[in-house]
């Protein structure tokens, strides 16, 4: 993919990094890693991140802190999020991921074949509105700048549709006499 934003994982546990890292290698994307949450916001604050893939539970800041820190942020809200756990389902844990706008929660131990296509779909997806911003925003620059596209477009102008058609020839009314009624008495 010829975009250079990339795949950033969080996880405090460097085996954990290495394998996905591993897992996520044939993709080709450029991935990055961070070990704690605040290593994580600065570089998701300096930019060029196309995806997250975080840990639940860090020491210090945690996943969770990340994922609203990031949603507060107009530069980050929309980055796309897969939350890592590996402490099993919890419904409160899910209910606030979701609430948080997590694309996906995600429970180690994690089956490559499976990561994989969420994150090629998700870095994709997000990479494609990315694109279309660009491209509506210099569109949007275009027209402002062209001064022909301040003027009205030349077009035949319709009539009004109140005007009134004129009165046929030989009708009584073209002529000006009232018309004659034909009274039998």
């Amino acid at each position: 993919m010829p975009s250079d934003a990339k795949i950033l994982i969080v996880d405090d546990h460097e085996d954990t990094l290495y394998a996905l890292e591993s897992a996520l290698a044939p993709l080709g994307y450029r991935l990055a890693r961070a070990t704690s949450g605040d290593e994580a916001l600065k570089q998701v604050l300096r930019g060029q991140v196309g995806l997250l893939l975080l840990d639940v539970r860090m020491p210090g800041v945690s996943g969770l802190e990340v994922v609203r820190y990031m949603r507060r942020v107009e530069q980050t809200q929309h980055i796309p999020v897969l939350l890592l756990t590996g402490f099993g389902a919890d419904h409160e844990l899910t209910a606030t991921a979701f609430g948080l706008g997590v694309a996906d929660l995600v429970l180690k131990p994690i089956e490559p074949w499976a990561l994989r296509t969420k994150v090629r779909y998700l870095y994709d997806s997000y990479q494609r509105q990315r694109a279309l911003e660009r491209e509506v925003h210099e569109l949007r620059a275009l027209v402002k700048d062209d001064p022909g596209s301040r003027e009205p477009a030349s077009r035949p102008r319709l009539p009004h549709p109140d005007a009134r058609v004129p009165p046929q020839r030989d009708s009584p009314a073209a002529a000006g006499t009232p018309p004659q009624s034909k009274d039998r008495t």
